[in-house]
Formats: structure tokens, C-alpha cells, sequence
């Protein structure tokens, strides 16, 4: 398991530990007079696109987009991509090829 998010409100981060799947747990810290709350869990697309994270679901739709010959952003696709690096090399995930 690995730290995927934080948040400041117990009921934010109990509705994103409730999105993922496989292993998970939510903890808090209290840092003076504020309680974060730490989302660990598997780290995965699909997990982090449950998270709204890395600006996946907006890849989905640019990815949607260009497959059916629509227009889209190829500049904001390549962005997004570079993006991904991030999470790709921290992680040790691959970018799958549909979404290049």
C-alpha cells in the first residue's frame, strides 16, 4: 500500500476510501489544530481515475475522442501523457498503449 491522496474532510476522504479497490486504509494525523487524513491504498489507474486524479478522465475523453476520428486537444493530450510520467515512475506502472 502506498500514500495515493490526503484531504482535509473525514467525510471527503471516507467517500474516496469507499471508490477504491483492493487493499485500503484511512488514517489521521493531527497537525496542530487540523486532522489530515491520509488515503493509502494500491496505486493503479484505476484507482487513481476513481480519485479524479492526474487528469485521468479527461485522457478518457480525449482518448474517446481521437479513436472515433473527432476532433480533440492533441496538444492537452501530450500534456496529460507527460504528466503521467509522475505517477508512472513512482509507482512503477506502465502507461498502456491505447491511451498514447
Amino acid at each position: 500500500m502506498h500514500l495515493l491522496n490526503t484531504y482535509e474532510d473525514q467525510q471527503e476522504a471516507e467517500a474516496a476510501e469507499n471508490l477504491l479497490t483492493g487493499t485500503k486504509r484511512l488514517a489521521s494525523d493531527r497537525d496542530d489544530n487540523e486532522v489530515i487524513y491520509r488515503l493509502f491504498g494500491e496505486p493503479t489507474w484505476s484507482n487513481f481515475f476513481k480519485l479524479d486524479m492526474y487528469d485521468l478522465q479527461e485522457l478518457k475523453t480525449l482518448v474517446e475522442a481521437k479513436k472515433k476520428g473527432q476532433p480533440y486537444d492533441p496538444e492537452r493530450h501530450q500534456s496529460i501523457l507527460g504528466g503521467l510520467n509522475f505517477p508512472a515512475n513512482t509507482y512503477g506502472l506502465t502507461i498502456p498503449e491505447h491511451w498514447l
